[in-house]
């Protein structure tokens, strides 16, 4: 037989891939459709499957949700049924899960957006043939950003050794590396950030060896010195100004303790903590006396899309950290004008600790002004190992004040992220086992309601259960980052960086 070789040239990874899963996809339904079966039972229940993607809302331009049956040693063989406007795709389970190929997925939903996706499911079970009620899968009309970008760690604590920043296409399975610590000493890394989702316009730190802070503006890498003699530590946690003129920025005397009976594993906590924000242009560090108060913990900014407002979370100071279970984090703003620099003097708090007792952390605004979201604990500010942490929906022009009961679990939702269109949100949650962090997305429609959360699809279904690390920090970007490790790491090696310095105007 004559071997056939399908050219590539011009084409991107994924397009080799659907062309790929194009042809997988025909011998898959040509094994189908020649399997006609007789159904011997009609289920009254929907199958239980892993990724539960029963009753979900996608974007049209996600990647094909693959899923097995929670129960799939029990069956001898099954099939999936795609239907959607008459257009039928069939998926044989081989090896125990469902593989939808991706150029017939693609080919399915590219006129689906604002429709209901039908999917039915028949196996032979005992020797018959049994058909389960069908699921549905709700498919938005807007899309979802092509790329997220996340920090991938093991879950240890003291102990690490690998790790890097990455970035997955969500249109399909690819994913590269953004940056690892490969070529700088295995040092940390951490806090990257994005401006406006802009893949072109980032930064994140380097710890330890070689450190500073990578600021990414187009082609340009530049390597900038963070720790001032004005401030208690290098910068921290991030957030652009959407201009790109500034980024707000926390600084922390961080520490970490272990519990050895209580159900949160670890606890990460600030003996003190103040917010800064960083002039691009002229290198310079600014502040003012409502951010930089020695009697409260200031952390975790976050700029209004206007601009114009900074956020930020505050707690009274207490003895630390004897009373670590006592700091609870109210969820704060301030003005600020971008032209001169200048912030409000008036604090206003949109959620008041010392009366709802409860601890603020993560504040995240929409694109479109109207929502914040933001992460609720009993206490403290790291959220990430608390397992009552769940997130929360504020309503800006009306202050009211609601918890995404269909988002969150029984236990840990913390970080979380816009997407550039302020439809999606991927966060991050430790529901499937208590220890991994892994991305879900929720629709958010017009109304701050939420939609069911979907797990990140993989192409094998069994990927969770043997990935050891957790998706730190998952970001919305609106396209791949060009700019590798190779680019970062030759940096931060060669560079001795930028000494900021740090306005005394206050």
């Amino acid at each position: 037989m004559k071997k056939i070789q399908i050219p590539n040239r011009g084409m991107s990874a994924c397009h080799v891939k659907r062309l790929a899963g194009w042809l997988g996809f025909l011998i898959t339904f040509c094994a189908c459709s020649d399997g006609n079966h007789q159904i011997s039972r009609m289920l009254e229940h929907a199958p239980a499957i892993f990724p539960d993607y029963t009753e979900v809302t996608i974007p049209y331009n996600i990647a094909p949700p693959n899923f097995r049956l929670a129960d799939s040693c029990d069956y001898e063989q099954a099939l999936a049924v795609f239907e959607l406007d008459g257009k039928t795709v069939k998926v044989k389970a081989r090896k125990g899960q469902f593989g939808i190929p991706l150029r017939a997925w693609k080919k399915l939903l590219e006129h689906a957006a604002g429709k209901t996706l039908h999917v039915t499911l028949t196996a032979r079970i005992n020797g018959e043939w049994v058909q389960y009620s069908a699921f549905n899968i709700h498919v938005a009309e807007e899309p979802v950003d092509p790329y997220i970008a996340y920090r991938l760690i093991e879950p240890v604590y003291e102990v690490w050794n690998e790790m890097g920043i990455y970035q997955r296409n969500i249109e399909c399975f690819d994913e590269s590396a953004i940056a690892t610590n490969a070529h700088t000493n295995y040092n940390c890394m951490n806090c990257h950030s994005f401006c406006m989702q802009n893949p072109d316009r980032m930064l994140f730190h380097y710890r330890e060896s070689f450190a500073g802070t990578m600021l990414l503006d187009g082609d340009r890498i530049e390597k900038l010195n963070t720790k001032t003699p004005g401030a208690m530590s290098a910068l921290v946690y991030p957030s652009w100004h959407p201009s790109g003129k500034y980024v707000a920025f926390s600084v922390n005397d961080t520490k970490q303790a272990f519990h050895t009976t209580d159900r949160n594993r670890i606890e990460v906590f600030d003996l003190a903590s103040d917010v800064v924000v960083y002039d691009v242009g002229r290198h310079e560090i600014i502040t003012a006396p409502p951010l930089f108060s020695p009697h409260s913990f200031e952390t975790f900014p976050t700029f209004s899309q206007d601009g114009r407002t900074l956020y930020f979370c505050s707690a009274d100071s207490v003895e630390m950290p004897q009373d670590y279970t006592h700091v609870k984090y109210s969820l704060c703003a301030v003005s600020f004008d971008p032209e001169t620099r200048r912030f409000g003097t008036r604090v206003d708090t949109l959620y008041n600790a010392r009366r709802m007792k409860r601890s603020v952390s993560f504040p995240r605004v929409s694109p479109d002004g109207r929502f914040l979201m933001f992460t609720l604990a009993g206490y403290g500010n790291f959220s990430i190992w608390h397992k009552d942490a769940d997130l929360y929906l504020l309503h800006l022009d009306s202050r009211q004040i609601t918890p995404l009961e269909t988002v969150n679990s029984h236990d840990t939702e913390s970080y979380h992220s816009w997407s550039s269109n302020g439809r999606w949100v991927v966060f991050s949650s430790r529901r499937l086992d208590g220890l991994y962090t892994r991305p879900y997305f929720t629709h958010i429609d017009e109304q701050g309601q939420a939609s069911k959360p979907f797990l990140l699809p993989q192409k094998d279904v069994n990927f969770y259960g043997r990935f050891m690390k957790s998706y730190n920090i998952p970001e919305f970007i609106t396209g791949k980052v060009r700019k590798n490790s190779y680019d970062f790491s030759r940096k931060a090696i060669r560079d001795e960086g930028t000494a900021l310095t740090f306005s005394d105007k206050m």
